[in-house]
């Protein structure tokens, strides 16, 4: 059995799907809940500490009081303000030794994450636990993107790798070879309704969602689940790819059938390919 598993608990279903694999299995574990980040059903009959997120004194100190070993970061984070993350000393300690670094998204969770190993916690990914969300290459259900929608996954990927290398965003929509949006802070859900008024009366855009070429596969990986298909659905997408090996799929029958069901293609690529 593998050590005792701290949980930094993000928003949404993932930190409730990796506790109950824990309950399941019988691993021991512990939870940072985050305060205006974490659904208070995630931590409900499970030990855990309410924390905010410039609290970085108080959690490492509680996760060390519990004994955890291993740590992982699950779940979309909102990033705060420094209004609204209110440091305290350690955490300002961290903030000026990386200084411009914190600019970035994943300059910030690569620092972290580093931050973290130096306290003597061992850091797993998302998929080092939960094996069966790594995206695959392949195509995903009934329908497959056709020689336009191949050629926008293409222009996706192109500007989707600038992006990433700008350390801006993961998620770029494209439409006949337009780029109708790309992620920033917003968020890919918000990336996509925004785009649902932009699209031209033709055959709808593709999503194209790819992991950073620099990234810190251990926090962040780009997600989709049933609520980004709905989504993609309203805003009259035509498809969504992501790339194998680099992105996780939540709940992939759900996803599946309903993309079935409103003939929305979904497809693991390797960007390579479209080079």
């Amino acid at each position: 059995m593998s050590g005792k598993l701290g949980i930094l608990a993000g928003g949404g279903e993932l930190p409730r799907r990796l506790i109950k694999l824990c309950q399941d299995t019988g691993r021991d574990f512990y939870v940072i809940a985050f305060k205006g980040q974490t659904d208070s059903k995630t931590v409900a009959d499970v030990d855990h500490l309410w924390s905010r997120l410039g609290a970085a004194g108080e959690i490492i100190s509680r996760l060390k009081e519990e004994q955890v070993t291993d740590l992982v970061m699950i779940g979309p984070v909102k990033r705060p303000s420094m209004a609204e993350l209110r440091p305290d000393w350690r955490a300002l300690q961290f903030f000026a030794k990386i200084g411009a670094k914190s600019l970035g998204d994943d300059s910030l969770l690569t620092s972290v994450v580093s931050a973290l190993e130096t306290e003597g916690f061992n850091l797993l990914g998302v998929d080092d636990i939960l094996h069966d969300l790594l995206a695959t290459k392949e195509t995903y259900g009934k329908f497959s993107p056709d020689d336009q929608a191949q050629a926008d996954i293409m222009r996706g990927v192109e500007v989707g790798r600038m992006m990433g290398l700008a350390d801006v965003g993961q998620s770029v929509v494209v439409q006949q070879g337009l780029v109708l949006g790309v992620e920033a802070i917003e968020g890919t859900d918000a990336l996509i309704d925004r785009c649902a008024d932009l699209k031209r009366d033709a055959a709808g855009g593709v999503l194209v969602k790819l992991k950073k070429p620099q990234q810190e596969r251990r926090a962040d990986l780009p997600t989709i689940g049933v609520e980004t298909v709905k989504r993609a659905i309203k805003a009259g997408l035509r498809g969504i790819a992501i790339e194998a090996g680099g992105a996780l799929v939540v709940d992939r029958d759900a996803v599946v059938e309903l993309a079935d069901e409103s003939g929305l293609f979904l497809i693991g690529i390797e960007p390579a390919d479209y080079d």
